[in-house]
C-alpha cells in the first residue's frame, strides 16, 4: 500500500463534503500540474491519502481511499490528464496543521513543506505513523 496526500480548498470542496458522499466515493479531477498528474497515475486502489484542507485552514482533516485508480479525467477536453476516485475513509480525531508538521523535525522533508503549490503528494510509510499519531489515530 501506499501512502499520499491530497488538497483542496474546503470553500471548493470539504472533507465534510467527502463524508457525505461516503463509500460512493467522487472523482478527484481537474489536477493540471504535470508532477501532481504522475503521482495520480500511480495511486493504486486502497490506497489511503491524507485529505489536506488548503488556503483557509491549511490542515490535514482526515482520511480518504482510492476506490478507482487512475482514469482519463472527465473535465479535461484534450484527454492528457488522469483522475482518480476517492471515498471517505477516516477523520483525524485531531486535525494537523501546516504550523504543526513544520515544527517536527522528522516530517520536515515531505513535499507539503518542500513544494507547497503542488497538489498531490506521496507521504512515505514513516511520516504517514508519525502524522496518524500526531492526528490521534
Amino acid at each position: 500500500m501506499n501512502y499520499w496526500l491530497v488538497k483542496s480548498e474546503p470553500s471548493v470542496w470539504s472533507f465534510n463534503d467527502q463524508k457525505k458522499i461516503g463509500s460512493k466515493g467522487t472523482v478527484w479531477d481537474g489536477v493540471r500540474n504535470y508532477q501532481a498528474a504522475n503521482y495520480l497515475k500511480q495511486m493504486k486502489s486502497n490506497d489511503l491519502c491524507f485529505f489536506y484542507h488548503s488556503n483557509e485552514d491549511k490542515k490535514i482533516i482526515g482520511i480518504v481511499k482510492i476506490i478507482k485508480p487512475a482514469f482519463i479525467d472527465p473535465t479535461d477536453k484534450e484527454k492528457k490528464f488522469v483522475a482518480v476516485k476517492v471515498a471517505y475513509y477516516k477523520d483525524l480525531i485531531e486535525p494537523v496543521s501546516l504550523a504543526d508538521i513544520k515544527e517536527n523535525k522528522e516530517i520536515s522533508h515531505l513535499p507539503l513543506i518542500k513544494q507547497s503549490r503542488l497538489s498531490v503528494m506521496p507521504i512515505d510509510s514513516k511520516s504517514w505513523k508519525i502524522i496518524c499519531k500526531m492526528g490521534r489515530i
